[in-house]
């Protein structure tokens, strides 16, 4: 199926890279059309744990396993569980090997460094932010922001949770989840939440209580990044009065949701190098299905967008890569390749929707535990 066909990747996310990467090896004429000026135009969020027969499969198809490996952070998936009064429930830190080193981290940037090196010189188009498309032939014209246009014989849509190329596949619109996070990034954290920085002495807290949620985890260059999870309704970030590009507002927030927290938590806003952006949640419908295209198909969150709370994200994207890569390489098709991945999309929503729910209730850290003790 890819024989003498361009092929157009939009976006250069992981699940769209690892997909470069595997079509490259079998000879594919392929670009990928990122709407970042250049590869150091934006942060990049939490650290990523990979899983064995998902993310850190693809990498070893890729050839980039030892690569991984030579950037990965071995204390990064170490894990607190507390409580509001800031108790420690859970404990990763002791112990020569914890749970955490059967899914091994590395930071986002890191990851997408690997990813790109690996792939041949002008794969990747920068600063083509995705417009629009029409059909062409048997392919597609596709617009960019900047002016530039280009065809390409097939289209994968790995353009993220508000994929724009979504809708020329299904008109089936992603559900709010009932949960809004404040994600954030703390700066030279040592020196802006050295407490915080403390607590997490390089790995992870989850921090549950009042059906509320903070995750913190460290990252390799100093940063603390950070979610907030609370219940609130679906408009709350424009119908609050919230002016987000203003710390002391949201700062002012953060002490009166989490009011009844510990007070020590508020140092989470109290220092001046920070970054945050409110993000509701939402998920695709466990059910979805729609007539699958010859020539057009997505992966990762713009098929199957979903929260954070499993964990399961860029795992999902990174496994839909080389199951698309297998099914047009081997000429099963598309049709074949989303069959499969909307069935373990369908799984792994149910799931993570239980885990949203149960993190964000009372009685959430016990539920928790319950989990790694295996009693759920």
């Amino acid at each position: 199926m890819i024989n003498d066909k361009k092929i157009a990747i939009i976006g250069g996310g992981p699940g769209g890279l690892v997909l470069a990467r595997l079509l490259q090896l079998e000879g594919a004429d392929i670009k990928v059309y990122e709407r970042d000026n250049h590869k150091e135009a934006r942060s990049q969020g939490a650290t990523l744990d990979l899983h064995e027969e998902s993310g850190l499969e693809a990498l070893r198809r890729a050839g980039l396993l030892e690569a991984f490996y030579n950037y990965h952070r071995p204390d990064a998936g170490k894990l607190r569980v507390m409580d509001e009064d800031m108790h420690i429930l859970y404990e990763e830190h002791t112990g020569e090997k914890g749970a955490a080193e059967d899914r091994p981290e590395i930071d986002r940037a890191d990851l997408r460094m690997i990813l790109l090196d690996s792939l041949k010189a002008g794969t990747i188009i920068w600063e083509s932010q995705f417009v629009s498309m029409s059909p062409q032939g048997e392919g597609w014209q596709l617009q960019f922001k900047n002016g530039t246009a280009a065809y390409a014989d097939i289209v994968i849509a790995a353009d993220g949770a508000n994929s724009k190329i979504r809708s020329y596949i299904t008109d089936i619109k992603p559900v709010y989840s009932g949960i809004t996070i404040i994600e954030g990034n703390i700066y030279h954290a040592s020196q802006n939440a050295p407490k915080l920085w403390e607590l997490v002495k390089g790995g992870k807290v989850f921090a549950l209580g009042k059906s509320q949620s903070l995750i913190l985890s460290a990252k390799g260059d100093g940063c603390l990044s950070f979610y907030t999870g609370c219940n609130v309704e679906e408009n709350w970030a424009q119908n609050a009065g919230i002016d987000f590009t203003k710390k002391q507002q949201v700062h002012d927030w953060f002490k009166k949701a989490f009011g009844e927290w510990h007070e020590e938590w508020q140092e989470l806003f109290a220092g001046e190098k920070i970054w945050f952006v409110a993000r509701p949640q939402y998920h695709c419908p466990p059910d979805q299905e729609w007539k699958s295209l010859p020539n057009l198909t997505m992966l990762g969150d713009a098929a199957h967008r979903m929260p954070p709370y499993a964990g399961e994200g860029v795992n999902m994207a990174m496994q839909d890569a080389y199951e698309l890569a297998e099914a047009l390489t081997s000429g099963e098709g598309i049709a074949a390749y989303e069959k499969k991945m909307l069935s373990r999309a369908s799984e792994v929503t149910a799931m993570t929707l239980e885990s949203t729910e149960r993190l964000h209730s009372e009685g959430a850290v016990d539920w928790l535990l319950g989990m790694f003790a295996g009693e759920e």
